[in-house]
């Protein structure tokens, strides 16, 4: 695969293009557009998941903002990639949008071999969405109460607890090779196809802890099933005043937060660009989105395509690293 910095002839062309459109795109047909076509947003995970509910609600929104339909369309699939890759073959014309999480842009690149996109050249960025913080669970009948006692254990006999993830690849695996590497202990990674299935194995006591997103957690924290440890957050979670964050846990870096954002495909006009920044902004600041985004965990964000782009570059960097040391090798 190419590294993301890279720009083969195909790309260089497509960049051209796109400083061509945004100068010849006027003022008006940004006005215009999308002119009663129909938006297409690609959601790349199954119907039901918080990326999907999420964009169902957006699409509502924007249909009204907009003034056109927005469809929403599953293409689940490889960690996300399958939908991404059909997103970055689209033509770019604003009409199909790529509402995804920091999976496929950020991690699965590093992950899986032969992907058929750039996570960075072939997306146009549009807009943050939000960010979910993580929770690191124990069951309720593992002995651990803090962090620390959860390092300890593991330094005094490597690999002998485990921990839950939906996925290899995906976010909460990260998340555990990212505290092996920061505290030196060895843990046994379990790889589940879900984050449901890894939650359900981790309240069972299948295994000693995983880190799970907050809104699918606090319910049987809240309910003693599951004992909160730390929050990946870099505030502690109003939710759980009394959980510290990993950095109070003496994990001073270590801040995780999964985004959820909007892509074009790249070369799409910078009109265009701003018009879906706008409406799905404003998208965001409906009493509708600010109270899904509560019910499922979200912090909503909004902001300019310039600080998503920082984001997903910075994000790209950070998990690719973690990757590389953790001697994970693209399948």
């Amino acid at each position: 695969m190419q590294t993301p910095y890279s720009l083969s002839r195909r790309r260089f062309l497509a960049l051209g293009a796109a400083v061509a459109a945004g100068a010849t795109f006027s003022a008006r047909a940004a006005q215009d557009w999308p002119g009663g076509k129909t938006i297409t947003w690609v959601v790349p995970y199954p119907a039901g998941g918080s990326t999907d509910v999420l964009g169902r609600a957006i699409a509502q929104q924007l249909d009204a903002l907009l003034a056109t339909r927005v469809i929403v369309d599953n293409r689940p699939g490889a960690t996300g990639t399958i939908g991404a890759a059909r997103v970055a073959r689209a033509e770019p014309d604003g009409l199909t949008l790529l509402g995804t999480s920091i999976g496929p842009q950020a991690i699965a690149p590093h992950v899986l071999g032969k992907l058929t996109y750039d996570p960075v050249a072939d997306f146009a960025p549009v807009i943050m969405i939000g960010t979910i913080p993580h929770l690191l669970v124990v069951g309720k009948e593992q002995p651990f109460h803090t962090v620390a006692d959860l390092i300890t254990a593991a330094k005094k006999a490597p690999q002998s607890l485990a921990y839950a993830s939906g996925g290899t690849g995906t976010i909460l695996h990260m998340q555990g090779e990212l505290l092996q590497q920061k505290s030196g202990a060895r843990f046994l990674h379990v790889p589940y196809k879900g984050d449901t299935p890894a939650l359900q194995d981790t309240l069972a006591g299948q295994v000693q802890f995983a880190f799970i997103p907050a809104a699918a957690a606090l319910p049987h924290v809240q309910t003693g099933a599951l004992r909160a440890l730390a929050a990946t957050s870099a505030q502690r979670l109003p939710a759980l005043p009394q959980v510290p964050t990993m950095a109070e846990a003496g994990f001073s870096d270590f801040v995780v937060e999964q985004w959820q954002a909007v892509f074009a495909p790249a070369a799409t006009p910078a009109p265009v660009i701003a018009r879906l920044n706008a409406g799905i902004g404003r998208a965001l600041q409906s009493p509708a989105l600010t109270a899904l985004a509560e019910q499922l965990g979200i912090t909503l964000a909004g902001g300019t395509p310039q600080a998503l782009d920082t984001a997903r570059r910075a994000d790209f960097d950070k998990w690719g690293k973690v990757i590389r040391d953790a001697g994970i090798k693209p399948a």
